[in-house]
């Protein structure tokens, strides 16, 4: 069984690398992400108040994300084992983690850390343009649509996110640094973290991460 965490800064590839892990060992990607865009996209309450810090670049609090990411491990499709993609974030989202987790006699496998450089992280942020009606995910280099500013699976506009802007995006990679790669230092002292270069091609980053997976796994 594999529960696992993938950490690394934003535009590391956790999305991309999250999808090549479900469909190999058909666990669920929990995305917080996502779950916080899809509620902004309804205009529930949570919604709103995640809403106003993502939009600065900034992490949404502790208490919010605890409730929510915790709710999501209840559910049945993750008896079987997960993938945390956006939490734990900080150190005390983590030991919250830990609580939840021993209290269900569960615990984490293996932590996966992406490593990619900052300029790299640039590249990849302000490049990134997403579906504004599907929201598939292309970027103006590294994918590109067929047809500028259209997405080739629905046809819907293409936009770049709110904080996907350069000045949001650097702003992002330092709030990072600041509050959660201290992560990483919690979780090598639990002894459960593998460091992966996320700026190597896809697959050969991807077997590293499957190699990873397959000798931690519970």
């Amino acid at each position: 069984m594999i529960r696992t965490i993938l950490l690394g800064p934003p535009g590391a590839g956790k999305g991309t690398q999250a999808a090549k892990i479900v469909e190999k060992y058909q666990i669920p990607h929990i995305s917080t992400g996502d779950i916080f865009r899809e509620n902004i996209k309804q205009g529930t309450e949570l919604g709103k108040k995640a809403s106003e810090y993502i939009n600065r670049g900034e992490l949404v609090p502790d208490d919010l994300v605890i409730e929510i990411a915790t709710d999501r491990l209840t559910r049945d499709d993750c008896k079987a084992g997960f993938i945390l993609d956006g939490f734990p974030r900080t150190v005390h989202q983590a030991e919250e983690l830990d609580k939840f987790l021993t209290a269900r006699g569960e615990k984490l496998s293996v932590v996966i850390n992406l490593e990619v450089g900052e300029d790299v992280l640039m590249k990849r942020l302000t490049g990134r343009r997403v579906c504004k009606k599907c929201g598939a995910s292309f970027h103006v280099v590294n994918m590109p649509p067929k047809q500028e500013g259209i997405c080739d699976v629905c046809g819907g506009e293409l936009i770049q996110r709110p904080d996907d802007n350069e000045e949001t995006a650097a702003n992002r990679i330092a709030v990072y640094n600041d509050q959660t790669k201290p992560l990483i230092d919690y979780y090598e002292k639990a002894g459960i973290i593998a460091n992966i270069d996320g700026s190597k091609p896809l697959e050969e980053s991807f077997a590293s991460v499957s190699k990873a997976l397959d000798d931690t796994a519970l």
